[in-house]
């Protein structure tokens, strides 16, 4: 098969590569570790594939777990062949696919946490990912699609319910009564993940929502949510937490989605919220993070709300994150496609992942058909 094989940083190319198969002793993990017995597995073929935001890091600075790897988590497809202990029935299927492996041992995967397993293996950093013809899935990473979800879209499932984890996390309603969806709201960072949790909120009826970007493509992609040029604010030119304090009658916001792990963005949230107001943490870390002095104390003093958020939930439950954005899909209330900036043929993926280098580009996600 054609796969996009890592064999040490920097070094990724469009090769032949050995498929996967299900006679061997499972899926490769960290340090040489297998999980998952192949009984318990699918031969899926790749239809989409999108580039995350950190498979550019792991390709050209930091390298994956070991090498060679082929890379890629956000991906659907459909399933050609089943292992011992899989059902025939999912033979043909459509499918996305939870990329987390987890080892349902330790405290939090006996608790249904499977986002803050100790031991986890992953698809396309641990093991072999989506950017590939074919690759071998847990049976239990897979979630059908209903028939009006496109490939596209699927591919997209990952990080929507990444988004989706971060809303649920913070106690923001996912349906919301009239006093909850006038609360002000504040999204900091219009990347990927940024617009999808703004995405989310609207089409969960949420009204007073302010997006903080720093350029005019940022702009252009909130006015297609239906956010308007009073809601979004520029981090360079603004002074952000004063506008948003004079829109909501001097109080700040509730809510503050940071999503962009840095310092100033932190800090710039401490600022906007209102007594009680709660900051969530989603952005990977930079660098290190650091309080002030005076920032520790408004926490105190405001007794703001500080919470992290990892991954999302997925336990084959109408409840967790990955079905409710299934939901959200097929009821036509979320369209990520909108968010699709490039859609490449498979083999010009690496050019999308130079692009995403070099940021020679405006993008949101970067996708390949297969």
């Amino acid at each position: 098969m054609k796969a996009y094989v890592l064999n040490g940083i920097g070094d990724i190319a469009l090769r032949d590569a050995d498929g996967p198969e299900l006679d061997g002793e499972g899926i490769a993990g960290r340090n040489g570790q297998t999980s998952v017995p192949d009984a318990d597995c699918v031969i899926l073929r790749v239809r989409a594939a999108g580039i995350c935001g950190s498979d550019i890091p792991r390709i050209y600075k930091t390298g994956a777990y070991h090498h060679p790897l082929i890379p890629g988590h956000e991906f659907s497809g459909e399933v050609v062949l089943a292992g011992e202990n899989v059902s025939d029935s999912l033979v043909g299927k459509r499918v996305g696919v939870f990329p987390l492996i987890p080892c349902r041992k330790c405290g939090p995967c006996r608790s249904g946490h499977y986002e803050m397993c100790r031991s986890y293996n992953y698809l396309g950093s641990r093991c072999d990912g989506g950017f590939a013809e074919y690759v071998k899935v847990p049976a239990e990473c897979l979630i059908e699609l209903p028939d009006n979800v496109t490939f596209e879209q699927a591919a997209m499932l990952e990080p929507m319910s990444v988004a989706m984890h971060a809303i649920r996390q913070c106690g923001l309603p996912t349906q919301p009564d009239d006093y909850s969806k006038n609360l002000p709201i504040a999204v900091c960072g219009m990347g990927t993940i940024g617009l999808l949790l703004v995405m989310h909120l609207k089409g969960m009826g949420y009204e007073n929502i302010f997006c903080i970007g720093n350029k005019s493509f940022q702009k252009e992609k909130t006015s297609m949510l239906g956010i308007d040029d009073a809601h979004f604010l520029d981090s360079k030119k603004d002074d952000v937490s004063e506008m948003i304090r004079e829109m909501t009658d001097g109080e700040g916001a509730a809510y503050y989605f940071e999503c962009v792990g840095k310092n100033e963005s932190v800090s710039l949230g401490l600022k906007c919220l209102g007594a009680s107001g709660r900051l969530q943490l989603v952005g990977n870390p930079a660098s290190d993070m650091t309080f002030s002095k005076d920032e520790y104390w408004k926490i105190l003093r405001q007794q703001f709300i500080v919470t992290g958020t990892w991954n999302s939930s997925y336990r084959h439950s109408a409840d967790d994150d990955w079905h409710m954005v299934i939901a959200s899909l097929e009821a036509g209330k979320i369209h990520p496609e909108e968010f699709i900036t490039h859609l490449l043929p498979f083999e010009d993926l690496g050019k999308g992942f130079e692009m995403m280098r070099d940021k020679t580009e405006n993008y949101i996600k970067v996708m390949c058909r297969i």
